[in-house]
């Protein structure tokens, strides 16, 4: 005779819990990893839906999901190729990694400058694959990875004023508008009338303040003809001092908002037949590597970079522990050389 044994019953999943709770599985993650950045309502649904299907874990796996990921993302939301342009980010990567390998914690490199990028890094990042997130380059036109990440309470600390989410995130900066002010103010002192600036982006907190400076330095000299834009990388520099060039030939003085800018400006000067400094100063901000190996070398006003990811390490490892999250802005130098 033969005896039919009946199919045995699936086992409930994640899956099944997070379709049941109406939240995404990652959501689930952390409540299994112990309820960390999750709210109350999504926590009270979440315990619901495992008592609903009858989800079990596993021990073993329970006590490797309530442990830490030991890991922390540095989420860049700029396209690859300026990863490898600009090298204020491998600046800030390396003082992230070395300050945390100092904690034996190890850094992710998320890279999230398109739209499929940033679905997979929240993808990941809500999956608990990470304990928190350094945001470097944030954009205000990308805001929905900022809101993702604000909105799942994952611990993070961003590179400049987020924003938009200023009293949400905690970030530590540079004095923008200080720093620029007072590069403004040293071209002016040293006889220069008809300052330029090739500003940085809008949608980021670097290129706002910079100009902000700039327009209040100039106070009633300020022209809006005498500003171009950029986006911080050395082509656009110099598509924007030719820009400036052919609406303002009289033009003394160049301030770029960012050193590659600069580069970019002195490229177009010397092709155009300017001397700098002595028919056009040139100043940057940042103080990157291209500064000291351009002709003539570049004044800048420097950025304290291994601060910076210093700070922005300690801060997010304090978040982590369930601190809230705090802000810091850190002051600029100004670095004359042969260029101003």
């Amino acid at each position: 005779m033969t005896v039919s044994i009946p199919p045995a019953k699936r086992r409930p999943t994640i899956d099944d819990v997070a379709s049941t709770a109406g939240v995404s599985r990652g959501t689930v993650s952390r409540v299994l990893n112990g309820g960390h950045w999750v709210s109350p309502d999504s926590l009270a649904a979440v315990n619901a839906a495992i008592k609903k299907t009858g989800y079990r874990v596993n021990p073993h796996a329970r006590s490797l999901a309530t442990s830490r990921a030991n890991s922390v993302a540095f989420l860049l939301s700029e396209t690859h190729d300026r990863l490898f342009e600009d090298p204020n980010f491998a600046a800030l990567m390396q003082g992230a990694s070395t300050a945390l390998a100092a904690r034996d914690i190890s850094l992710v490199l998320i890279m999230a400058g398109t739209v499929d990028e940033q679905r997979r890094a929240t993808e990941f990042i809500n999956a608990g694959h990470v304990d928190g997130v350094l945001l470097v380059s944030s954009h205000s036109t990308r805001s929905g990875l900022i809101s993702d990440i604000v909105a799942a309470n994952i611990p993070a600390i961003a590179c400049g004023v987020p924003l938009g989410f200023e009293r949400k995130m905690g970030y530590v900066a540079a004095d923008d508008y200080n720093g620029a002010r007072e590069m403004i103010g040293y071209l002016g002192s040293h006889g220069r009338r008809r300052i330029a600036t090739i500003a940085g982006p809008d949608d980021t907190s670097g290129g706002r303040r910079r100009l902000d400076a700039y327009i209040a330095e100039q106070g009633a000299a300020y022209e809006p003809s005498m500003v171009a834009r950029g986006d911080y990388s050395r082509a656009s520099g110099a598509a924007a001092m030719t820009e400036l060039l052919s609406r303002h030939p009289d033009l003394d003085a160049v301030f770029a908002a960012n050193d590659m800018m600069a580069a970019g400006a002195i490229d177009v000067l010397t092709n155009a037949g300017r001397r700098v400094p002595h028919d056009v100063a040139v100043a940057g901000f940042d103080d990157a590597p291209i500064a000291t190996s351009m002709d003539p070398q570049l004044t800048t006003m420097r950025q304290p970079f291994g601060r910076i990811s210093e700070e922005m390490v300690r801060l997010l490892l304090r978040v982590i522990d369930g601190e809230r999250p705090a802000t810091i802005i850190l002051p600029t130098d100004l670095i004359i050389r042969a260029s101003a």
